[in-house]
């Protein structure tokens, strides 16, 4: 069955008020949160794949994204990067969620968007929630901020773990926004959260940030605490501790970004996203480590 650019599998039974989660790579990504919050999210609900783009090099660039070789019973097969759906069944909540890992296009993104907007209709999403990471002048030394925008039942559900602040975010977005804006309009529930992550340690592997996510979702959805794995998180952040223990200028630092979070945190206005009164040298650190960061944002490929 071909809905817009995708392939879905025939003969889907009518989805019971189903909610969509979905991550995009590489955009926000970082520490591959929203990856591997959807991947254990599928495996506790036993999600099966549904459907992907018939033709993703009509969106991807796949000397961008490239092609992977894999061995299968023996046989070599070229792996097409792709936008992928899943579906699985809550049976705690009797409810139906649609996990999408969706990719940054690199061309015809109007296209693209319609018909990730299309494919939603036609299953009758009634809400849309996106989660991922984004690097932050935040300490690992402190618990993971997280923030997003919810409406007045989600932030009841996830009191206490979230920041409740209004974004006045200015600058480069995704086309994939376009998204939650068409959902909006034709008054489906759009929602997002994002853990914000210390942007002087890049981890391919977020474990803390990945239990952040995990946590507010299971508030909101009542998905099984199990689900949450903080040990491993707390484990992979004192390795950090270890490493950085040695290095004065990071020490210097985390410092300077503890005692703004305790203050911002501490704050009823909780202005987080807003200028860091930090000295000379720390501002220079993490523009540097910045710019490190979105030299290679572009060679993401899984």
């Amino acid at each position: 069955m071909k809905i817009g650019a995708f392939e879905i599998i025939d003969k889907l039974p009518a989805l019971k008020s189903p909610c969509a989660i979905s991550m995009l790579k590489p955009w926000i990504d970082v520490g591959k949160v929203g990856s591997m919050a959807l991947n254990r999210l599928e495996n506790h609900l036993g999600a099966q794949e549904i459907g992907r783009l018939s033709k993703p090099g009509n969106f991807f660039d796949f000397t961008r994204y490239r092609p992977r070789l894999k061995l299968v019973d023996g046989e070599r097969q070229t792996i097409t990067p792709n936008t992928i759906i899943n579906l699985a069944h809550d049976d705690e909540s009797d409810r139906d969620f649609l996990f999408l890992h969706i990719r940054e296009p690199h061309m015809f993104g109007e296209d693209y968007t319609e018909s990730i907007v299309e494919l939603l209709e036609h299953f009758k999403v009634n809400e849309y929630f996106r989660i991922g990471g984004m690097y932050d002048s935040v300490p690992h030394t402190r618990p993971l901020l997280v923030t997003g925008s919810l409406n007045d039942d989600q932030r009841d559900l996830a009191r206490g773990l979230i920041v409740q602040q209004g974004s006045n975010y200015q600058g480069p977005t995704s086309i994939v926004n376009l998204v939650s804006d068409s959902l909006k309009e034709n008054g489906i529930l759009s929602s997002s959260l994002m853990v914000h992550l210390p942007q002087y340690v890049q981890l391919e592997q977020d474990f803390m940030g990945t239990a952040r996510l995990l946590e507010v979702l299971s508030s909101i959805f009542g998905f099984s605490e199990s689900l949450v794995d903080v040990d491993r998180g707390k484990i992979q952040y004192s390795e950090i501790e270890g490493a950085l223990s040695s290095n004065s200028e990071v020490k210097n630092l985390i410092k300077q970004l503890e005692i703004y979070y305790d203050r911002t945190v501490s704050s009823p206005e909780n202005d987080i996203g807003k200028d860091i009164d930090l000295s000379p040298e720390v501002e220079d650190f993490l523009r540097q480590v910045g710019g490190n960061l979105d030299s290679g944002e572009d060679e993401a490929t899984q």
